[in-house]
């Protein structure tokens, strides 16, 4: 077995994750691996919490702002790049820290993708035109039909994971959830999990604070100047598509920052359930994370 280990550090938004895993890194002496998949874009600096420039410049990171949001970083092609820049670092250091609340894009890398089945134009098609004329309490139904298991577990006011599921049900036959959990690929490496959680008040207090200083650091300035790419998958993200909305008279200014607090809010829940499915993760307060993992790894 390897001797080398992948330290994952996950967790919900705003808990704490990027402090813990810069002293992490600093005691190793080795660098930061990101798969939070919206800090990986140049344009979204204010409303996705990258690490500050001092932060950046005490450890090295990997995929933080070095693409434009115009080329979408799928988890696909996240998971090649990253496992190759890991399997770089292994031959150098002993221990490398991943980082980032993407449950999924962190699953390419402690796990590997599941294989599923390519999907015809003419499906991807047919499901998108359901999306458009129906809308998406019709899909939503439709998935219940189709693979009331995923219905059960997935976002379901996330329309991407709901046309993605359906396209694969439609396309086999088969329901989509039948296709996770095929896959554990080999790494040259170990994993390690780490989940860092804090009582739901603190982190809530966490999470509106966090927006308050976006506000404050000019995260409306930011979102005005991507207003014309609202439309790519990376800005349909909390902090931004609150304001999308705004501009497009769909709701008052009066509410927008407190439609993003609750929305991240929401999100962290989310994470955290998502989280909950790691079976051999260890669960840790802020306070007591680094000195604990450190002394997992010495």
């Amino acid at each position: 077995m390897s001797d080398k280990n992948l330290i994952y550090i996950g967790g919900p938004t705003a808990v704490g994750k990027t402090s813990i895993a810069i002293e992490i890194a600093k005691y190793f002496s080795t660098e930061i691996v990101s798969c939070d998949s919206r800090q990986f874009y140049k344009e979204m600096r204010i409303g996705t919490a990258i690490p500050s420039n001092d932060e950046l410049k005490t450890v090295k990171h990997h995929f933080i702002q070095d693409r434009s949001a115009l080329n979408h970083l799928s988890v696909g092609q996240y998971e090649k790049e990253a496992t190759k820049i890991i399997n770089k670092l292994f031959q150098k250091k002993q221990n490398v820290v991943l980082v980032g609340g993407s449950g999924l894009y962190a699953n390419s890398i402690l796990f590997g993708l599941d294989a599923f089945p390519s999907i015809s134009n003419n499906t991807l098609n047919h499901i998108n035109n359901l999306y458009i004329e129906k809308g998406l309490e019709y899909l939503q139904e439709l998935l219940k039909e189709k693979d009331f298991k995923y219905y059960e577990n997935v976002d379901l006011n996330n329309p991407r994971r709901i046309i993605r599921a359906l396209s694969v049900s439609l396309e086999t036959n088969i329901p989509y959830s039948s296709f996770l959990g095929k896959v554990n690929q080999i790494r040259n490496f170990r994993t390690h999990i780490y989940i860092i959680n804090d009582e739901r008040k603190k982190l809530y207090s966490k999470i509106n604070f966090r927006v308050d200083q976006m506000i404050q650091n000019g995260l409306e300035i930011e979102a005005k100047t991507l207003v014309e790419m609202k439309n790519l998958k990376a800005l349909q993200t909390v902090g931004y598509k609150e304001w999308f909305l705004y501009w497009d008279g769909e709701c008052e200014k009066y509410s927008v920052i407190e439609e993003i607090k609750k929305n991240t809010r929401r999100y962290a829940k989310r994470q955290l359930t998502w989280f909950k499915k790691y079976d051999s993760a260890n669960w840790l307060n802020p306070q007591k994370s680094i000195n604990e993992i450190i002394n997992n790894h010495k």
